[in-house]
Parts: structure tokens; sequence; C-alpha cells
């Protein structure tokens, strides 16, 4: 199924910066998300490979069309899109137009490693894309790294990555064991004294738990109780009655957007809240009021990126006006590390001149420059270490930066909306 693309106009840039824009409007249909197992999606160039008489360029990826990691692999294929038609109105890669291949992997780590494997084996697409969650990435991970091909993973950061020996996987996000250092900071500074820290049994949260578990001491808060998510509802209501009787005036949930949801409802439905609240992934959704409702209110979130003017990286204020014409949405950090992550392959095939894994390997683990998302820079490992998340909170229904302080849009609250001191 290819997309409809509107026609652009510009030409080459460099890494950072944005595209030239004619009088062109930029119009898009709207996005089908496929539910046919195994059904590929093209993104082609079809017009100017017709012109040039080239081969296109593949590029070949997973993303969870359906199943637990469907909402923020949206946005991350929405960034690979408005990459691959900014690229071919810019002339293509290397004179060639590109083509992704993203076929639906269902969230499930035995079809990613499937389809990894057929398009490096059957498709033999020349670059790769990396799926979302740390055991979907693991698993193309593997297949990437044994293949000698470079993964830039966009939407992983569990830090068990980076324990694997991979040589040319590379991360984009702040890995999880950072996700919470601000929420731990702003908590010491509120008086806080005991948060509960739940996650879900997975790579990603448990990494993003400890993570919150060790920063919570290193400031001076107490962690009265860790623990993993219930099996059921009324395990749930039991567990939070718990955090409320201990006195635990914080939680932390580590966990995908449908138990973040599960929670605010029971919360909502039994009037029991800690002052603290704070979640991964569904906040920094650009729905989650929407889906929370007045419950959305007050909940905190780790954030690698938004889309807010006060975030101040080149490129970042023309990818949030592309991308809200071309999705009719506001961008999640998803799908500006997606993004990032394409315009990083852009700029090394453009610098290299070549398609050549073994180069690009190399240039990317080499770079230390700054996306639209922030700077980047890898350790050894492929492990990232140049850039570091933010804190959002939701304020009579708007995302807020709250932390750090140079980019925040509001100041921190706390108790129902109460501004900390």
């Amino acid at each position: 199924m290819e997309i409809d693309k509107p026609e652009r106009q510009g030409g080459e840039r460099s890494l950072g910066s944005s595209p030239a824009r004619g009088e062109v409007k930029c119009m898009r249909h709207p996005v089908v998300w496929l539910t046919i197992c195994g059904l590929l999606l093209t993104f082609s160039g079809s017009g100017l490979a017709a012109k040039s008489g080239q081969k296109p360029i593949c590029i070949g990826g997973s993303l969870s069309m359906q199943g637990k990691y469907a909402e923020p692999s949206r946005m991350i294929r929405l960034g690979y899109e408005l990459w691959a038609e900014q690229v071919n109105a810019r002339g293509g890669l290397l004179g060639r137009p590109v083509e992704l291949k993203l076929f639906d992997d269902e969230s499930s780590p035995d079809r990613v490693k499937a389809i990894y494997l057929d398009l490096l084996q059957k498709e033999q697409v020349d670059l790769l894309l990396s799926p979302y969650s740390t055991p979907l990435t693991m698993q193309a991970a593997k297949v990437a790294d044994s293949f000698g091909f470079v993964l830039l993973a966009c939407g992983a950061s569990g830090n068990s990555l980076w324990k694997q020996g991979f040589t040319r996987v590379f991360g984009m996000y702040a890995p999880a064991d950072r996700y919470f250092i601000g929420y731990a900071d702003l908590l010491a500074r509120q008086g806080v004294a005991r948060t509960a820290i739940v996650f879900e049994d997975s790579l990603f949260c448990r990494d993003a738990a400890e993570g919150a578990r060790s920063w919570s001491y290193r400031f001076g808060v107490e962690v009265g109780l860790f623990g993993t998510y219930p099996a059921s509802s009324q395990e749930l209501a039991v567990l939070l009655e718990r955090i409320h009787a201990g006195g635990m005036q914080s939680l932390i949930l580590c966990a995908y957007p449908s138990r973040c949801f599960e929670v605010l409802d029971l919360m909502n439905r039994t009037g029991s809240r800690p002052l603290g609240l704070a979640m991964t992934i569904a906040p920094v959704m650009p729905d989650f009021f929407e889906r929370g409702g007045q419950a959305a209110n007050g909940v905190f979130g780790p954030s690698q990126w938004e889309p807010s003017e006060r975030i101040p990286f080149p490129g970042t204020k023309q990818f949030i006006s592309d991308f809200k014409a071309f999705a009719g949405t506001e961008p999640s950090y998803h799908a500006g590390s997606a993004y990032a992550a394409c315009e990083l392959l852009e700029s090394a095939v453009r610098h290299l001149g070549s398609l050549n894994q073994q180069a690009i390997r190399s240039y990317i683990a080499s770079l230390d420059t700054v996306t639209v998302i922030g700077r980047f820079k890898v350790d050894h490992t492929g492990k990232q270490v140049g850039h570091n998340p933010v804190v959002i909170q939701w304020q009579e229904g708007k995302k807020e930066i709250v932390y750090p302080s140079r980019m925040q849009t509001a100041q921190p609250r706390f108790s129902g909306g109460e501004v900390m001191p």
C-alpha cells in the first residue's frame, strides 16, 4: 500500500537544520493502521524513481501496528514517514529515492526476529530502522548486529541493550535508569519523605524502576514499597490502599499506557491519590488528557523531548511545524527520536557517499552532535550518554515542562494543583 505524498521543494541540508520550503502546502491522507498479520506498508518516492531511473534505497523495519506497543509505534512511524517524504523532496539519497518497508510486528518479539531476518535475507534492504520498546529492539538488534548492519535504537532505553556486546547498535534515548532523576529531585525539594515504585515486569520497566529507586535514595527519599504490577484489578486496589495507608506521598509507575490509565481510573473512582504521581510513556502522549480526563491533571512523566519553543535545539521549531502539518497532531518524543535517527542516517550516507555499513558504523560511533531532540553522543557500548530527559506535568489540561528549570514552561505542582515553594 503506497501512501499519497505531496510534492515539496527544497535543497540539501545539514544535520539539525530545517528543509527549505516552497509555497506548496503540506497535505496528506489520514494514516491507516494495518492489522493483517505480516502485511507490508510501503512509503516510497515512486515519482522520483520514475524521473531518476534509479533503484530506490530500501530502508526496512518493523513497528507495532497492534498490541501493547501500538500507541508510541504510531508516532515513530509518522516520524519515519515525514523524513522519507522530505528526503525524497530533496532528491533522495545518493541520487536515488528512498523507500520505506515497514512490517507489523504485532508487539511480538518472535515476529520481530522473523521480520528482520526476512528484511536482510529476502528483501535485501540497504538500511534498517528500529521497532519500539526494549524487548522488540533487543530482537532486531541481535539480527542486525549479526548481519553487520547498523541499527539506531530510536524507541528503546532499557539498560540491558548495552550489555549484549553489540558493536553496531546505538541508542537515541537517555537510558531507562536515568528517567526519574528529575522527579526524584522534585520530590526532595517538596519534602516528600517516602515514595512507592510499581513496575510492569519487562526489561524497560524494570530498568526504569531500578533507576527510580537508586535516584530516590540519592536524593534522600525513602522507597517504602518496590514491587511488580498486580495481576488483577482487585490486587491493584489493595496495593493502592497499602500505599495510602503506609504514608507514601508519591507513586512512581513504570508501565505501558494501558496500565497507567487503569491506575488513573481506579484512583479517580476511589478518590485516593498521593501528592505526587509519576508515570512512564503515557503522560507524554498528546492525547493523555483527552483519554485520562481531569484525573490526568497533576501527573508527572519523564520525557526524552517535548514539542516546545523552550527546547533550544536547531531544527526543532521547523520539525514541530512540519510534523503538525503532516500528521495533524503534535509529535511526542517518540516521533522526534525517530525523525532524528533518520537524520543521522541521512547525514552519514551523505557524508560518506556510501551505504557501506562499516563506514556508517564508524561515523555514527564518533559523532558528538545535536539533533532536533538534543545532543547525540554514545559510549563504546552504543549507549546514549549525551542526552538527558526532562520532566513534564499535566496542568489544567496542558502538558508543561517542569524540570529542568532552564526549560520550564510552568512551575511543578503537588497536592492537586499547589505550586511548589
